[in-house]
């Protein structure tokens, strides 16, 4: 089985795939960030790293998703194929910071990835209001986050919440984080465990 955890820069995606795979006894799939050489460039001059970040990151998914179906393990994944595609390499191409050349390269590439590959069983959507997304990005201090604008994240919450509404890939959880403290509160993991249960149970 696959799942997805899917998510806004700092809704909590990898501390809850990391809670689940361990409930659950699933492999975890993490986000590369650690290794990404593209990362810090990008957030230091976007305009002109934003290819090359996005075009890692799709790759880097694309690889993931076919050894996850070839693994034919029970696999929880931080972050999709398609947030990518369908969130941020649109939104940095709206803000003009990446061109219409890159940007209609980026699409057909991502065109016949998505040819070759399957959603998730089910995909868990962590939604989030721009305040906790910024009270979780300071609280973790990454240093290359903290040039991230209000505006940017409002950008990508506004994509998100457009993707996640024509979503039909497969089922999808919807979880409101705000009120929710799954690290420090057994009830709230337990809360999102009982909901996942439940679409599990309903999908075979």
């Amino acid at each position: 089985m696959h799942v997805a955890v899917a998510g806004n820069i700092g809704a909590g995606k990898t501390t809850l795939t990391k809670l689940l795979a361990k409930h659950f006894n699933w492999e975890p799939q993490l986000e590369d960030v650690v290794d990404n050489p593209y990362l810090d460039d990008f957030y230091n001059q976007m305009e002109r790293w934003s290819f090359n970040l996005q075009v890692y990151f799709l790759n880097s998914r694309f690889r993931q998703v076919l050894q996850i179906r070839q693994s034919g393990k029970d696999i929880i994944q931080d972050r999709t194929i398609y947030e990518d595609a369908h969130i941020f390499a649109p939104n940095l191409h709206a803000m003009g910071l990446m061109t219409n050349r890159d940007f209609e390269n980026y699409r057909s590439l991502f065109d016949l990835m998505e040819s070759l590959v399957q959603g998730p069983d089910l995909l868990i959507y962590l939604r989030s209001t721009i305040p906790n997304l910024v009270s979780q990005i300071h609280k973790r201090g990454r240093d290359y986050e903290n040039s991230i604008s209000i505006d940017y994240l409002s950008r990508l919450n506004e994509r998100y919440e457009a993707w996640i509404h024509g979503y039909d890939k497969g089922k999808l959880l919807i979880i409101d984080v705000d009120n929710l403290d799954f690290v420090a509160n057994p009830e709230d993991l337990g809360f999102i465990i009982n909901k996942i249960d439940a679409e599990i149970n309903g999908l075979f």
